[in-house]
């Protein structure tokens, strides 16, 4: 009877936890501008190495937040002042096989934090390259601003 209980106790405990984890989640996603996409975190091993997550645009920042983690606070920050994507393809060898066929991996450099690779749909990325080139004028992710046309003075 006893082994029962905690065998019990162990079931609810799980799903308490998984509850909380969906829960924190579903928070993230409650304010709207939230993405589903892969980051990187060690790349140890060719191919391997990815994180399903969040991303959470907050401003300037995109905010990456693990998907099974208890933590409130983001594991990686991406500043768009500093992130400049440099590289864009398809999934290629182990990583075909933990992401979707229509995503796109792309290799950022975020400033002093060095490079990055982040993954999402492809239909993300349009979105995503939207906010990067929606930075004010002069930064790195931002495209350069037109050309002014002085008019020319009337003469009499």
């Amino acid at each position: 009877m006893r082994i029962l209980e905690v065998l019990g106790i162990c079931i609810v405990a799980f799903f308490v936890l998984l509850f909380v984890i969906f829960f924190r989640l579903r928070l993230f996603m409650v304010g709207g501008g939230t993405i589903r996409l892969q980051v990187r975190v060690s790349t140890m091993m060719p191919g391997r190495g990815w994180s399903t997550g969040v991303g959470q645009f907050v401003g300037d920042e995109l905010r990456f937040h693990r998907m099974f983690s208890l933590a409130f606070r983001p594991k990686r920050v991406l500043d768009r002042t500093v992130l400049v994507v440099e590289e864009r393809r398809r999934p290629e060898g182990p990583e075909r096989l933990t992401m979707p066929a229509q995503w796109i991996v792309l290799r950022c450099s975020n400033g002093d934090a060095g490079q990055i690779e982040i993954a999402m749909a492809e239909s993300t990325v349009t979105g995503f390259s939207s906010w990067l080139e929606a930075a004010p004028p002069g930064q790195p992710g931002s495209v350069s601003p037109r050309p002014t046309i002085q008019p020319r003075p009337i003469e009499h």
